[in-house]
């Protein structure tokens, strides 16, 4: 297992080129692609987003460890399809309509990637009708909606209004995100969980997804 704790090191460090090397190593010698997946990979990223939250490190490093996951996932990802591996989840995260700010969706992106989640990303100044279209294209578990701007929090509304027209809003848990936003806008505009970070986003995402499933 010294090969495993050495791949969630070497994310950890941001070293994309050692992971990339490590992971091949493991399937080489007949490892369960799921074991480098959980115990390597998704290890690493957790005790990154754990660090992260704690603020012993910083975006930079973050965005360097993941960049290390996505290197490993990359030559994982075909034995994981092989084998039918599930993901614990899927989103659909965006930036809502009016705002082109991508890092905390980028950061949010990453960290639930590193949770397990298949993760569709909708890019910026996306519509409501946008997410929902992929959401149920994908037929993701989670939304999750990200603003910059106070300007344009009120989109997020936009998105839950447009799930209750469609008479789809209990399909969905709704998640939203971002500088302006906290706890009461969330309730007020009827989303199910606001998390003031990306490592809780994740965290608070599998909790969801484990109760919505059971």
């Amino acid at each position: 297992m010294a090969l495993i704790q050495e791949i969630s090191e070497f994310l950890q460090k941001g070293r994309a080129k050692n992971v990339k090397t490590l992971v091949q190593q493991a399937l080489d010698e007949g490892m369960d692609p799921k074991v480098i997946l959980n115990e390597g990979l998704l290890d690493g990223m957790m005790i990154i987003g754990g660090k992260f939250k704690r603020n012993e490190i910083f975006v930079p490093e973050v965005l360097v460890a993941a960049r290390a996951l996505n290197a490993g996932l990359n030559i994982l990802e075909p034995k994981l399809i092989e084998i039918g591996n599930e993901p614990i989840g899927r989103a659909v995260i965006g930036t809502v309509k009016g705002d082109l700010h991508d890092i905390g969706k980028n950061l949010v992106a990453m960290m639930l990637k590193g949770a397990g989640f298949e993760v569709y990303d909708v890019g910026v100044d996306v519509t409501p009708e946008a997410f929902i279209e992929k959401a149920e294209e994908e037929g993701a578990d989670i939304i999750c909606m990200s603003a910059l701007l106070t300007t344009t929090m009120v989109n997020m509304e936009g998105v839950v209004n447009e799930l209750k027209n469609r008479n789809i809003r209990d399909k969905y848990i709704v998640m939203v995100g971002g500088a302006p936003v906290n706890e009461s806008f969330a309730q007020q505009i009827g989303a199910d969980y606001y998390t003031p970070d990306a490592a809780t986003a994740a965290e608070v995402a599998r909790v969801a997804v484990e109760k919505k499933t059971v």
